[in-house]
């Protein structure tokens, strides 16, 4: 499974972005997908899931503020960010986990400025 995110960039506090992932590969193979985020000088933190039945959670920092979703047609998985916050701000990767493995995309940059 290869992961392609993209959509990062610089946003005003209150400010949205839309984080796309795109998967190709062993497309079947996947059983749920998230997103993670690391901020400078902190440990990487899960941010949000999607399993297969389309099943979501989220961390409490981000919970009404985000909404993962995934389009099986197009093979990509979204991350909406609303009302983002500077905290907000780090290096995002999508996932995709397997029953064998997980795999994760490059990172892509968000930057919320207050």
């Amino acid at each position: 499974v290869q992961l392609q995110a993209s959509g990062g960039g610089l946003v005003q506090t209150g400010g949205s972005l839309r984080l796309s992932c795109v998967a190709s590969g062993s497309i079947g193979s996947i059983t749920a997908m998230g997103w993670y985020r690391q901020a400078p000088g902190k440990q990487r933190e899960l941010v949000a899931r999607i399993v297969g039945g389309g099943t979501t959670n989220y961390s409490d920092s981000v919970k009404g503020r985000f909404t993962i979703s995934r389009d099986n047609a197009k093979n990509t998985m979204y991350l909406q960010m609303n009302s983002l916050k500077p905290e907000d701000t780090a290096v995002y990767y999508c996932t995709a986990s397997t029953f064998l493995t997980n795999y994760w995309g490059q990172g892509t940059l968000v930057t919320v400025s207050s």
